[in-house]
């Protein structure tokens, strides 16, 4: 006998491909009916026997994607509709949103696979991503979590990045930041007067001005990074001159793990907790000093590579260890728009690398250590933001308060 159950999932669910999840998990189990991003979650609507819907239902609830966050399953018995099919709907704007937002994600492993693969449409493109990884926080512009809505609204999907969108077998099937060369963004080099349009020229171009001591401002996710040669102490010095920084710590990403077993006493936790999906700043004991990078300190802040343009530039030659700090001058917040970088930033960057894709709003680097009782969060931004710290069991309205600028 023909059963139907409507079911409102909320949590992180939108961003982290849990609609094609479904799409999926109900083709497995024969079911018909739909799935689409709603203000308050993810809603659904299937149809089918009791007990194929009852799997369904297990699945749903005990294997999630990876990046997903449940935080309630809603499940309420329905009027069954005959649809004929699943499908995948378009979104819904009723109501005031609660959805809750993705962190971004770090690229996965199949799109590095692909990053590197010279017979691969995106080889060498650093805004390649996939429904398991990627921007969402930082692109986001508004509710529900639809291309429209996110910054990379101005590039159309050309006809190959349409297909895989649209491919419910293919693993960009409804990944909302999907591009190519051929149809997405691209990333040029400012130095000067002059300028390297091409991509992967730039890219190039950026890692011989780091291996030459130059100072690099970078656009990263949720804004600009400094970066420089930590192994060379006068472009380190440059930078601390440049940024009026006299003593605070800077932070360092390396190339991989095996160099970070070189610079610091890396424990298994704090390992695990610089590979983690929020792959965010920890704190380690140093094992090598570095001069200027962490005056009168015991510690270095290590984070290793999140995004495609961080891999090509180490693939590309850049130093493998490298000062990645927030590119803002001191007490200043981090500069996360291309115009205001220029201006904010002239006088201490000898060169840009510039993304085309907007960024909605300024993250920082998350800053952890491990704890006596799991990682401890100093900094709480990239990787983390916008997820919920805590649920309050409040009946009124309830204001936050953040900082000024930082």
């Amino acid at each position: 006998m023909l059963a139907a159950r409507s079911i409102r999932v909320r949590g992180v669910v939108q961003g982290v491909g849990f609609r094609p999840f479904v799409y999926r998990l109900a083709s497995a189990h024969r079911l018909t009916g739909w799935v689409l991003n709603g203000e308050q979650g993810v809603e659904i609507h299937v149809e089918g026997s009791e007990p194929r819907l009852a799997a369904f239902l297990h699945e749903l609830e005990t294997q999630p994607p990876p990046a997903a966050s449940i935080a309630e399953i809603e499940v309420h018995p329905t009027a069954p509709n005959g649809f004929s099919e699943f499908a995948i709907r378009e979104s819904e704007k009723r109501e005031r949103p609660t959805v809750r937002v993705s962190p971004d994600l770090p690229v996965c492993e199949a799109c590095l696979t692909e990053l590197f693969d010279p017979k691969d449409r995106r080889f060498s493109y650093p805004y390649i991503n996939c429904t398991n990884c990627g921007p969402r926080f930082t692109v986001i512009l508004g509710l529900p979590y639809d291309r429209p809505n996110t910054t990379m609204r101005s590039w159309p999907l050309d006809k190959y990045c349409s297909a895989e969108y649209h491919d419910p077998a293919n693993r960009r099937f409804h990944a909302q930041p999907v591009a190519c060369p051929q149809c997405g963004p691209q990333f040029y080099l400012e130095e000067g007067s002059s300028a390297v349009r091409d991509s992967s020229e730039a890219v190039n171009r950026a890692a011989l001005l780091l291996r030459e001591g130059q100072i690099v401002a970078v656009k990263g996710l949720g804004g600009y990074h400094l970066a420089c040669d930590a192994r060379n102490a006068s472009a380190v010095l440059a930078m601390r001159e440049r940024k009026y920084r006299k003593e605070k710590p800077f932070a360092l990403m390396v190339r991989g793990l095996d160099t970070a077993y070189e610079l610091a006493d890396i424990s298994r936790e704090a390992a695990s907790l610089m590979t983690s999906v929020s792959r965010p700043i920890v704190l380690v004991p140093a094992k090598v000093e570095l001069p200027h990078v962490a005056p009168d300190n015991s510690e270095l802040g290590l984070m290793l590579p999140y995004t495609p343009l961080q891999y090509l530039l180490f693939a590309a030659g850049a130093p493998e260890v490298l000062v990645m700090t927030s590119a803002n001058r001191s007490s200043e917040p981090i500069a996360y728009e291309d115009d205001n970088a220029r201006d904010s930033l002239a006088g201490i960057a000898d060169a840009f690398l510039i993304g085309e894709r907007p960024i909605a709003r300024r993250v920082d680097d998350s800053v952890t250590r491990v704890g006596a009782f799991g990682p401890a969060i100093l900094r709480r931004a990239r990787g983390y933001a916008p997820g919920a710290v805590t649920t309050l069991p409040v009946e009124g309205p309830l204001l936050a308060v953040g900082p000024d600028l930082k």
